[in-house]
């Protein structure tokens, strides 16, 4: 056994694998830093890291009937050389066979070399791909050169794996080839039902087949070694996010049970009555609070659907009990809104809220952290400063952390580290396709809000190129006219050079010139008083187009807002721009987006704003984005939040991913502490996907 702190006893024979990639013959500092980068620092990490594609070198055609274009083998004999006299001209040798004559071409080649490797007379095996000119066959620096009775080793299938610069397929592969000499055999640790139905190769056999791969359907991502390795990396994601689950239900936690009499303050002030999905909602994590285990709650709700008042009621519940409570925010601007939210629907309360983000400095901060330590303040809002070394919470009850996509499983158990079995409720208003819900949330109880509270109207969706931005203007005018506010959203803030993206500058400066003082512009670069300034300005109806990047994508709330002008929307994921249009529609007025594409467009972009057009279900649309984007760019970019597979497809293995969870399910409820020769089977492959985490609460638990 080897002992490693970050994942406590790691068995003995998985140690070959997790010896770092210099420890491979012919690897040194060199090879080892540019295959770190390229696939990670272990042994294990190559295992991972599939080939893209292969060489054929069984391809052995008479000369005279070479494919042009394609990789073929043959047995030459070498006739003369050609040595360059000019540096710009090539070094050739002319080879032949009873079947025709065959070009090998050199570019800056030492003679000397091209002559020991080539001598006129010999007989050789060449392999490469087959050109034509000037009416003549030939090769440019053959990929192999050898003698005939090396036949074996060339005349076969060479995966091609993706590269980074400096980094030569050759030498990868050969290290490659290493590892698959010395893998270790495991024990099974597979449901041996599923195993036998699935006819399956077992994990050693998968992984030699799935790098070495005889056509290009052993690539495909249905073949079975492809569906072994997925399901195994599948299964150990679900396994962990389990035992993490498990591990959380049985942490003590603090039974809260409010009084009711803050909530029924804040209710009475409230122009409108919750929908039956947040009264649901609301007892479901009412019920958890009561309970004496740890709440680790998702609320996810699309845009509009009410999260913010039921995470405001669930924070009261933890005040009425004589707790703490914490509201994170991704963003400074989301938190500051979200504090000046509170504030108003606590009005005429007894209730101490505060603001901390990275803004609150020297005597400022030190006031806050002093009344959080002596329990004078009930609720705190904030960025990721409210987890800082140096913030104490006299009895935090429960975190609430808004906009859950940015957190991964890691962040959301070090955020209770400042409570000890405080609650937690995270909160998106990204909708996530149930696949990617048990990938990245399988740990936690689920909750969704899947109506819109009373007198939201639909957003009128409409799709225009940008070439009739004119017409867009003159109803922009109609609207300010009307005192409605309009978004418009840029894709970068800056012109670039060959001016395909339209920049929020220089948009902001062509409005400007039309509706003068009326117009303002909000950017990620801007500092923290500026966006504050134009915010505010905004919001009290000042400002009446504010020209954004997609800084305002998330929880900006203004009422008064009714068009959302999204240009060059093309450009956009589905999830991005249904996140953009709900900005608007806020209120009971009608509300538009207004999408503007620029020409030419491609078939997936015009599939998305398509889509965006007929719909307003973020679920439906969630759905959509996952089939046209994939699982690693729903929300855009890649956010910590979702796991990214490395073997594993989404899309292709979905119904792995069922079954996975499935057999998980029944797994713990028969051996919840992996003790049976299946379940020390399946430590190991906890390991090998290098999920520590859920060893440590394995063990904890």
């Amino acid at each position: 056994m080897q002992r490693d702190e970050k994942i406590g006893m790691r068995p003995s024979s998985l140690n070959t694998l997790f010896r770092p990639v210099t420890a491979l013959s012919g690897v040194g500092p060199r090879i080892g830093s540019l295959i770190e980068k390229l696939t990670g620092p272990n042994v294990v990490d190559l295992l991972w890291h599939l080939p893209s594609g292969i060489i054929d070198r069984r391809r052995t055609p008479k000369l005279m009937e070479a494919p042009i274009g394609e990789v073929s083998s043959f047995i030459v004999r070498v006739e003369s050389h050609y040595p360059s006299h000019n540096k710009r001209q090539p070094y050739k040798v002319i080879c032949s066979n009873d079947t025709g004559r065959l070009t090998l071409v050199f570019f800056r080649v030492r003679k000397d070399y091209i002559s020991a490797t080539l001598p006129p007379g010999s007989d050789k095996i060449i392999s490469g791909k087959i050109e034509k000119f000037d009416g003549e066959l030939q090769i440019s620096h053959p990929d192999y050169i050898g003698d005939p009775e090396d036949a074996d080793n060339i005349l076969r299938v060479e995966p091609i794996y993706p590269m980074t610069s400096g980094l030569s397929v050759k030498v990868f592969g050969k290290s490659v080839g290493n590892v698959l000499n010395t893998l270790p055999i495991l024990e099974e640790w597979l449901d041996l039902a599923l195993f036998r139905t699935e006819s399956w190769p077992s994990w050693n056999s998968a992984v030699k087949a799935i790098h070495n791969p005889q056509s290009e359907n052993d690539l495909d991502t249905c073949s079975p070694a492809r569906r072994r390795l997925a399901y195994d990396e599948l299964l150990a994601n679900q396994l962990t996010l389990a035992l993490i689950r498990q591990a959380a239900q049985k942490q003590a936690g603090h039974p809260i049970v409010g009084d009711g009499r803050l909530r029924k303050k804040i209710m009475t002030g409230l122009s409108f009555s919750l929908t039956d999905s947040q009264n649901e909602a609301l007892t479901e994590i009412e019920s958890d609070m009561a309970s004496k285990y740890r709440m680790l709650r998702l609320l996810q709700g699309d845009v509009g659907s009410g999260k913010t008042i039921v995470s405001i009621i669930a924070m009261l519940n933890a005040v009425e009990s004589g707790f703490q409570a914490v509201l994170m925010a991704p963003t400074e601007i989301l938190a500051r809104q979200h504090y000046s939210t509170l504030l108003k629907l606590t009005k005429g309360i007894e209730l101490r809220i505060a603001l901390l983000t990275g803004r609150e400095k020297g005597k400022v901060r030190q006031a806050v952290l002093g009344d959080l330590k002596s329990a004078r303040t009930n609720i705190i809002v904030g960025t990721h400063a409210l987890f800082q070394e140096d913030v104490i919470y006299a009895d935090l009850g429960i975190v609430i952390i808004d906009e859950q996509h940015r957190f991964g499983v890691h962040q959301r158990l070090a955020l209770t580290e400042k409570g000890k079995g405080c609650d937690m409720l995270v909160m998106t208003a990204t909708p996530i396709p149930r696949t990617l819900m048990l990938t990245a949330y399988g740990d936690m109880d689920i909750t969704q809000l899947r109506e819109k509270p009373a007198g939201r109207k639909a957003i009128t969706t409409r799709v225009v190129s940008v070439d009739r931005i004119a017409r867009v203007v003159d109803r922009i005018q109609d609207n300010i006219n009307k005192g409605n506010q309009i978004f418009w959203i840029c894709p970068i803030i800056e012109e670039l050079q060959s001016q395909d993206l339209a920049a929020a500058k220089y948009r902001f400066d062509y409005l400007k010139k039309i509706f003068r003082e009326h117009v303002g512009l909000i950017h990620g670069r801007m500092t923290k008083n500026e966006k504050d300034s134009v915010m505010s300005d905004f919001n009290k109806g000042k400002i009446k187009v504010l020209v954004a990047t997609t800084i305002i994508e998330v929880g900006i709330d203004i009422s008064n807002a009714t068009i959302m002008i999204i240009e060059q929307a093309e450009r956009f994921g589905l999830s991005q721009l249904h996140q953009l249009r709900g900005r608007v529609g806020r209120s009971e007025q009608p509300s538009s987006c207004l999408l503007m594409y620029k020409k030419p467009i491609n078939g997936i972009a015009r599939k998305r704003l398509e889509v965006m057009r007929s719909t307003n279900d973020g679920f439906v649309i969630a759905e959509e984005d996952l089939k046209l984007r994939g699982s690693g760019e729903l929300l855009g970019t890649r956010q910590s939040g979702l796991p990214v597979f490395r073997v594993a497809n989404i899309l292709d293995h979905a119904d792995l991913l069922s079954t996975a969870h499935k057999d998980v399910d029944m797994l713990l409820k028969k051996d919840p502490g992996l003790k049976t020769k299946r379940g020390l089977a399946l430590r190991n492959l906890l390991y090998l996907f290098e999920r520590e985490i859920a060893i440590q609460n394995l063990k904890s638990g």
